[in-house]
């Protein structure tokens, strides 16, 4: 399994979720297999996205639809983007 790990601060939380909602790059067909959205408890302006993938490719192909995407609203609804692929080494559940 592989994870792209997206971290930015928001503009506006609702504004940004909204946005992410409207799935531009269509996260299901760019073989997104899970997403989950944090947001830290002493931060309401900052998103943490983690999306799973079941090939590198897949992950490296959504990140250039991405970069695109941030390349005309970065500075404005979203800042300071950071990102990173990995592939899961281990998951435990109890």
């Amino acid at each position: 399994m592989i994870n792209l790990h997206i971290e930015h601060r928001v503009a506006d939380f609702s504004g940004w979720k909204a946005a992410f909602d409207s799935d531009p790059v269509g996260r299901q067909k760019s073989g997104v297999r899970t997403y989950r959205i944090l947001r830290p408890v002493d931060n309401p302006n900052y998103a943490i996205i983690d999306l799973e993938f079941d090939t590198l490719h897949q992950a490296e192909a959504l990140l250039a639809a991405m970069q695109q995407i941030w390349a005309r609203v970065g500075g404005t609804l979203i800042d300071g983007l950071q990102w990173r692929i990995s592939e899961v080494y281990e998951t435990k559940v109890y």
